[in-house]
């Protein structure tokens, strides 16, 4: 399973909210407008206990005091009113811009997702990737919208609270100002230990969706195996783990929450027997009395929110590290600064002195300074194996125009990691690979992918229809000319059994189109190959589900439809090698020799080897059926 990459260094709170500003900045006017309105209620909050403060001492004197409570009610109902109103403004405010950064945000990730090369995909976890993109872009936007305006507007209400608390009496403002040193030096702890939880709990929530997801994904081998119960338990011990992490987690916040709560109300509660006896002896008013614990419980409300606040804080700041490590990562490959064109494509494509090697984290390695100067240069692809692991080394081979070649080797030569080189899945380490003299690095990615197709042994398709899928990376894709295209490509690839779907070729064809047999989906993903009309074809094995006869009818409909393009693929089985105009032999990294089947056959005892080690031919009975054939034909055909 691929594993997140290490996490990084502690990043402190300030910087991390600093990497937001460039998203937030937009929406900074708006957010400004609901801590505005989010103070105003607020701070009417606060007042309310100075109206009653009011009231109290005017009953206590002399005279009538109904009016006075009369016009205290109706204060009271005006501010009450005004509040309300004033916290419906404060989510019109802020809602809106909160999700929409959320959704730029997720937008951006996707797009760096991507361009990122292969190689980082290798490494990390797609759990990992879905969790930020969701689970954390999520956690975000309701902290903007509500933990962070919450976060000020409490800390602003506490200040102005005490300084109203001053005004009616010091003595009293200082014992529950007292209470405020114990939270203050907790805090600390707090926030350190909440933080290392909240982390390690987003990390193992996107290790438990990997581990979903790839359950899901191969559901199948899990029931043909019978290991289902290895599965659950599996995943059972690592819910287990993100449960142990959550509650470590609720039980940081509960103490937090217990401290800020139990002090004040502790502070309030020494407060009482003082303040009693500050008014019996006249120093204070009872409405002052009155009014000070009835602003000091406004104050008291959201010091008991801080720790779940602080907390929410917390999350988003880990929400926003994990996003910007994923966003901070290189990409890679890219367009060059000065890109070169082909003008009409032949498919002339030639491998000079290619070489490649992964590093230890499965990443393209880096090389030393290179021996072949300004190309290195330009493309920082020294030309010295430096890889810790090489795979490829000094291969060069030439494929004129319309020529099919096929590529053989035993396993672990590096066969389809020469092929992924062709569309800059991963970059050369050294040496060059060029389309019609052109490097491919010099080429627009855009510009080379229109160049050049790939149909990989591994098929995957979309959960979409069969025309989208085949489509997929055609240059036309609506009209007649596509229903064309369509048409030549689903002959060409023998997979003209789609027509024959439930809804033909719109029907869906369900998540990387399980609901298809193992040859179906190859003769769709080869159709899609050759939709695209490419210069250059790259074949990863594609027809290793296929029966020989259906292989050699596409094969020649190829021949007959592809006759200009170039088609390099490698082969596992001898009637493949059989069909090719040439065949390139690798061996430990290096061609080894280039011929024709017979000619390397006489030539090479190395290939003998090879030939007589690939794959027996299997065979795709679906290919073999038509839709009206019986059982007794399947048992014909088997």
């Amino acid at each position: 399973m691929p594993q997140q990459a290490p996490a990084r260094e502690q990043i402190p709170f300030n910087r991390s909210l600093t990497r937001l500003a460039p998203e937030v900045r937009p929406i900074v006017p708006r957010l400004v407008g609901g801590l505005v309105v989010g103070l105003t209620a607020s701070v009417l909050a606060v007042l309310v206990p100075q109206v009653f403060r009011a009231v109290i001492d005017a009953l206590l004197k002399p005279g009538p005091g109904a009016s006075a409570v009369l016009w205290a009610a109706v204060v009271v109902l005006v501010m009450g009113v005004l509040e309300a109103g004033l916290t419906f403004l404060r989510r019109i405010f802020v809602i809106d811009p909160a999700t929409n950064v959320e959704t730029s945000m997720r937008l951006k990730l996707y797009r760096h997702l991507q361009l990122l090369p292969v190689s980082f995909h290798d490494r990390w976890g797609s759990g990992q990737l879905l969790s930020r993109a969701m689970t954390d872009l999520n956690m975000l936007r309701r902290w903007l919208a509500f933990g962070a305006i919450f976060l000020v507007i409490s800390v602003a209400t506490v200040g102005v609270g005490i300084a109203m608390l001053f005004t009616i009496s010091w003595q009293l403002a200082l014992i529950f100002l007292a209470a405020a040193v114990p939270i203050s030096i907790y805090s600390f702890r707090f926030r350190r230990q909440f933080m290392a939880a909240s982390r390690r709990s987003q990390d193992q929530a996107g290790d438990l969706a990997t581990a979903v997801e790839e359950s899901v994904h191969g559901i199948r081998v899990l029931k043909a195996f019978g290991r289902s119960g290895e599965a659950l338990e599996s995943f059972a011990a690592q819910a287990e783990e993100l449960r142990d992490t959550e509650v470590t987690k609720a039980r940081h916040l509960a103490v937090f929450s217990m401290v800020v709560t139990l002090l004040p109300e502790l502070a309030l509660g020494t407060g009482l027997v003082t303040g009693v006896w500050l008014a019996a002896t006249g120093q204070i008013t009872v409405g002052a009395l009155a009014a000070f614990f009835g602003t000091a419980a406004a104050v008291a409300n959201p010091v008991e929110m801080s720790g779940a606040l602080v907390g929410m804080a917390l999350m988003a700041k880990t929400a926003i590290d994990r996003h910007y490590e994923v966003m901070d990562q290189e990409v890679a490959i890219a367009d060059p600064e000065k890109p070169a064109r082909v003008g009409a494509p032949r498919g002339l494509l030639m491998f000079r002195g290619v070489r490649f090697g992964f590093d230890g984290r499965g990443g393209p390695a880096a090389e030393r300074p290179a021996d072949d100067g300004a190309r290195a240069a330009l493309h920082g692809s020294p030309a010295e194996d430096g890889a810790a692991s090489p795979i490829l080394r000094h291969i060069d081979l030439e494929l004129v125009p319309g020529e099919t070649m096929a590529l053989v080797g035993v396993t672990g030569s590096g066969k389809s990691t020469l092929l992924q080189l062709v569309p800059r899945l991963y970059d050369v380490t050294g040496g060059a690979v060029e389309i019609d003299g052109v490097d491919i690095r010099d080429l627009p990615l855009a510009e080379l992918r229109r160049l050049v197709s790939v149909a990989f042994e591994d098929t995957t398709l979309f959960s979409s229809s069969v025309r989208d899928n085949v489509l997929l990376g055609a240059a036309v894709r609506e009209g007649s000319g596509a229903e064309l295209l369509l048409d030549e490509a689903l002959d060409v690839a023998q997979a003209q059994f789609a027509y024959s779907l439930p809804d033909g070729v719109d029907t869906r064809i369900g998540e990387e189109g399980l609901s298809l047999s193992g040859g179906q989906r190859q003769r769709i993903a080869l159709a899609r190959a050759i939709a695209a009309k490419p210069a250059v074809l790259v074949l990863d094995d594609p027809l290793s589900a296929l029966d020989v006869a259906t292989e050699e009818r596409v094969e020649a409909r190829l021949r007959e439809v592809l006759a200009d393009t170039t088609t390099l693929i490698v082969a596992h089985r001898p009637s493949t090698v059989a069909l090719a105009d040439r065949v390139a032999l690798l061996r430990d990294g290096v061609i080894d020799d280039v011929g024709t089947h017979a000619e390397l056959l006489a030539r090479s005892e190395h290939y003998r080897y090879v030939i007589a080690s690939l794959d027996a031919e299997p065979r795709d009975l679906d290919s073999s059926l038509d839709p009206d054939d019986t059982l007794e034909d399947l048992e014909e055909a088997r």
